[in-house]
Formats: C-alpha cells, sequence, structure tokens
C-alpha cells in the first residue's frame, strides 16, 4: 500500500520499449456500450496496451482469470507493459514528455488535467454520449469530474474512488504491545500526559527498547505529522482546519513549538528511537517484531501480519492492539477518513486506434459488472455471497489482498478502479479483533478534505516554492526535536521568519483561493 520512488538507470531500456506504446490491433466494429453485459454476438477481438507494475504481493501475471472473463465479455485483450514500482514514475513520466503512452495508463489526476488538453490523453467528455457508465460516474461523483477537467474543458481521467461517501472508512491507528500491557498490568493512555507516562514505564520495564519508533517523518503516518495533528488539529504542514473548513499552515497554530517540546523530551528521555529520522522501512519492522520498539501509528491492515511474522519468527505470546488516538487539550482529536475521490486515475492515450472501442472498454470497466470483476473477482473463486453481500473468501485470511493481487489480479494498483468497493467486502469479513477496533476507532474519524484544482499560475507557484519549503521544514524540524537547536521563543520565531521567506504566506493563500474557487467556499 505504501508506495517508494527511486530514479533508476532503466532509460535507455525504457526508451526502447516505448515504440510499442499507444498501439493497438486493428479491430472490426465496436460493441454498443450497454450496462456492461456480454452481447449474443462475440465482439470482435482487439488488444489495448496497459502500464502496471509488480506489487510485492505478487507480480503482473497474463493468465489471470478475470481478464479472461472480461475478455469473452468484451473482445479485449489487455496486454501489460510491466515495469518495476521503483522504475514506475521515471517510465510514465518519459511516456507521458514523448506523448508514447500506453493506450491505458494511471496517472495523477494533475497529469490528466496538464497533458490531456495538449493530446497526450483523450478528451472522455467527447464521448459521455456513448459511455452511460462513465456519465453516471461524473455525476454521482462531482469531485471526480472537478479533479479530471482540464483548463480547455476537457475531462481527461476517470480518478480512482478510495472511500466510501459517508466518510467513515479510516487507515491508521497506533499499536501497542498488548501482551507487555497486561504483563505490566499498563491501562491504555487516553492523553498526551497519559502516553508519556505509558511510554516512560514501558522504558522502565524494557531498558533495552525506545518504545516509541515512527517508519517515516512526514505523510499519513509520519511523526510529524501525527504530533503535529495532536497539538495543532493540522494533519501535515499545509492541510484543512476541520474546525474552520480553511486551509492552514501547522507551525503557524500556536501548538506547534508545545509538539516539538514534546518529541525532544521524548528524544532526550530515550522513549524515541534516536534514529527516528533515518530509518528504513524495513528497519522500522525489525525494530517493531524484534521488541526494540513497542508503540508505533501505522495501518490499521498490517496489525495482524505483524503479529503473525513476530509469532513465527519465534516470540509466542507476541499481540498487538489499537490504543485511543490522543490530542492536546482544546484540541479536535481525528483522522481524516479515506478521501472519496483518488489523486489517481485512469486515462486513455490520445492516439489509441480505436477511440471508441477503447472508450467503450473504460465504460464497461466501470459497469458493476466490470468493477465487480476488478475489485471483487469471480463468485464462488475469490468472494462469496453471505447475507446477500460479497465477502472474500475465508482461506484468504487476514490479509486478502495478498492472494487477490497475486493469483487474481483484484484490487491490483493501476488496474482496479474502485478501491473502496474492495476495502468493505475486506472489512466485512475482518476478525472480531479488528472490527473492535474499527469501532474503537469510529469517533475520531471525520470526512476528508476533498482535493482542490489548482490554475497553471498556482501551480507553478506550488512548483516553484513547497520543495524548498518542505525540504527546510523537516531539516529544521529534526534539528529541534534532536536537541541540535534549542527550542525557545527567539530560535521558533526565526524558524517561522524562514518558512515565510520560503514562501508559506504564499503557499497558503494560493490553496486557500484555490479551495474557494473549485468549491464555493467563503
Amino acid at each position: 500500500m505504501r508506495k517508494s520512488y527511486a530514479a533508476t538507470a532503466l532509460t535507455t531500456i525504457m526508451l526502447g520499449g516505448l515504440v510499442a506504446a499507444g498501439c493497438s490491433s486493428d479491430t472490426g466494429p465496436a460493441p454498443s456500450a450497454g450496462e456492461g453485459k456480454g452481447t449474443d454476438k462475440a465482439p470482435k477481438p482487439i488488444t489495448f496496451s496497459w502500464l502496471v507494475y509488480d506489487r510485492p504481493e505478487g507480480k503482473v501475471r497474463t493468465d489471470w482469470e478475470i481478464f479472461k472473463e472480461i475478455e469473452a465479455k468484451t473482445g479485449v485483450k489487455v496486454e501489460f507493459q510491466v515495469v518495476s514500482q521503483e522504475g514506475l514514475k521515471e517510465k510514465k513520466q518519459i511516456m507521458i514528455a514523448t506523448n508514447t503512452v500506453t493506450d491505458f495508463i494511471q496517472v495523477d489526476t494533475l497529469e490528466g488535467r496538464e497533458h490531456g488538453p495538449n493530446k497526450v490523453f483523450l478528451n472522455l467528455k467527447d464521448y459521455l454520449d456513448k459511455a452511460p457508465n462513465l456519465k453516471a460516474f461524473y455525476e454521482k461523483y462531482p469531485e471526480a469530474k472537478a479533479v479530471a477537467t482540464g483548463a480547455d474543458g476537457g475531462i481527461y481521467t476517470v480518478p480512482v474512488i478510495e472511500g466510501d461517501a459517508a466518510g467513515k472508512g479510516f487507515n491508521f491507528i497506533w499499536y501497542a504491545r498488548k501482551d507487555l500491557m497486561d504483563q505490566y498490568g499498563l491501562k491504555a493512555p487516553t492523553t498526551l500526559e497519559e502516553f508519556y507516562q505509558f511510554l516512560k514505564t514501558l522504558k522502565e520495564k524494557q531498558p533495552d527498547t525506545y518504545p516509541l519508533i515512527s517508519n517515516a517523518i512526514v505523510g499519513d503516518t509520519g511523526l510529524y505529522t501525527t504530533f503535529g495533528r495532536a497539538f495543532t488539529g493540522i494533519h501535515g504542514f499545509y492541510n484543512i482546519d476541520p474546525m474552520t473548513d480553511k486551509y492552514a499552515f501547522a507551525p503557524y497554530h500556536k501548538g506547534y513549538k508545545d509538539a516539538l517540546l514534546f518529541l525532544n523530551k521524548l528524544y532526550t528521555e530515550k522513549l524515541l528511537d534516536p534514529e527516528y529520522s533515518l530509518l528504513t522501512q524495513a528497519q522500522w519492522e525489525e525494530r517493531i517484531l524484534k521488541g526494540k520498539s513497542l508503540v508505533t501509528y501505522f495501518w490499521k491492515a498490517d496489525l495482524e501480519t505483524l503479529v503473525d511474522k513476530a509469532r513465527k519468527a519465534g516470540t509466542p505470546n507476541y499481540e498487538l492492539d489499537a490504543i485511543p488516538q490522543f490530542a492536546a487539550n482544546g484540541i479536535k482529536n481525528y483522522q481524516f477518513s479515506r478521501s472519496v475521490v483518488g489523486a489517481a486515475g485512469r486515462a486513455i492515450s490520445a492516439k489509441v486506434k480505436d477511440k471508441d472501442r477503447a472508450v467503450q472498454f473504460l465504460d464497461y470497466l466501470v459497469s458493476e459488472e466490470g468493477s465487480n470483476y476488478l475489485s471483487l473477482g469471480i463468485e464462488g473463486k475469490t468472494y462469496t455471497m453471505e447475507n446477500g453481500k460479497p465477502v472474500y473468501m475465508k482461506s484468504f485470511g487476514a490479509s486478502p489482498f495478498v492472494p487477490l493481487r497475486k493469483d487474481w489480479g483484484v484490487w491490483y494498483d493501476m488496474i482496479g478502479l474502485d478501491n473502496a468497493k474492495a476495502r468493505e467486502v475486506w472489512e466485512r469479513g475482518l476478525s472480531e479483533k479488528s472490527k473492535d477496533i474499527n469501532a474503537r476507532y469510529a469517533s475520531f474519524i471525520v470526512p476528508a478534505p476533498k482535493q482542490i484544482v489548482k490554475s497553471q499560475e498556482e501551480l507553478e507557484l506550488e512548483k516553484s516554492k513547497l520543495s524548498n519549503l518542505n525540504k527546510y521544514l523537516e531539516q529544521k524540524l529534526t534539528e529541534f526535536v534532536t536537541g541540535k537547536t534549542p527550542i525557545n521563543d527567539t530560535t521558533y520565531q526565526q524558524f517561522i521568519d524562514q518558512a515565510k521567506k520560503l514562501g508559506s504566506d504564499e503557499l497558503l493563500n494560493m490553496y486557500n483561493s484555490a479551495y474557494t474557487r473549485t468549491y464555493g467556499k467563503k
């Protein structure tokens, strides 16, 4: 579920492979769009290319049964062009820059808006009268239409659906070693002070550990994000403040310095892993599994998998459980739900040979039948119906997405279009423990903010300012937390002054202007 991007030395190889991109086989008449049902007369075969990457759970295969079923219904054979996860970003950028994208490709909706008008991606708006499922999709999800629409009014992507419309689905929880809590008679903390005392007690009982660990410093599970939100109510450096429905810059909040003082105290007292700012994902997991660290904030879906790994590695009584989310006094204690509309979407190459047939195929994939193949698989093989609702096969265990992706191509990144549907089915079959965790966290979840659509001028401002500002913030926050720079009124004001020189005010004004324009906020 987490992405890592790195530059690679594959450019020459990739350029050589671009010749075939955007090509499809010759075709006969296209089938009618319909509601995703097969026609009596089999449509003539056609092949479309599709860029994907190999996921850790399993490599892309040519014999996934769902695509055999889809081909039988539509006459469309998918020819995957596979790259490594590390090489994906670079190859996609080269394809866009040279206008040689595959017939089907997943891109950021921003990339769709930027490059669609330049004839890199097909304008789907021109075909909606032939694509009833796509038309209905944009009517159902106006946010998706907004983020898919370019400056010329064209629609260039079908954004991936990530969350439920009710805004209840969420991703992250606080983990703690339940077996040690039981052994030492520790209660789950509910406030920041209780959390501090909780870590202190764990350190006293387990002196060879650094109780708190983080897998990152920024991002949804990042240390600075998590504690910044706990002390200010702002998730990340820039985000919507759910109390005001306006964008805010977290370091401007009076509680942000308190967050740094709190983290510095944890670091100084060796309650926080001293290498927290340098850890890789593998190192984070190793320290959690081996009991070198005991508390972390991470994806809820990984909890039972980590427990199973630790027990198999030689700690039979190992147990993790969720502890409550906490916040400073007067600060809203929340986390955002999954965004309903994702930041990525499916696009079609403007150079695809049979444009009508390509759009009709995409229309089929958005239909209930097509969507079910991509998100659920095949009834009786990947899921069963219980009380009229689909549930993944129990034999898939607590992490059904592993066999689903590996053996079936279901719920596979850059292929599926409705991850919310897949997650709903997965959560329906959760263990009682996981259902209990969901219930305990339900009161903390608020709907995620909608994406904003920036003008070209705003995009240029963001491009020129945000990266340098983020680098400065990450560096300076680490200096504060580790004690390299003392935290006092003078040094904090110097920190804010430098942030402003790097454009923090300009970016904040831009985000609020774009948000107001996109959604008519006052």
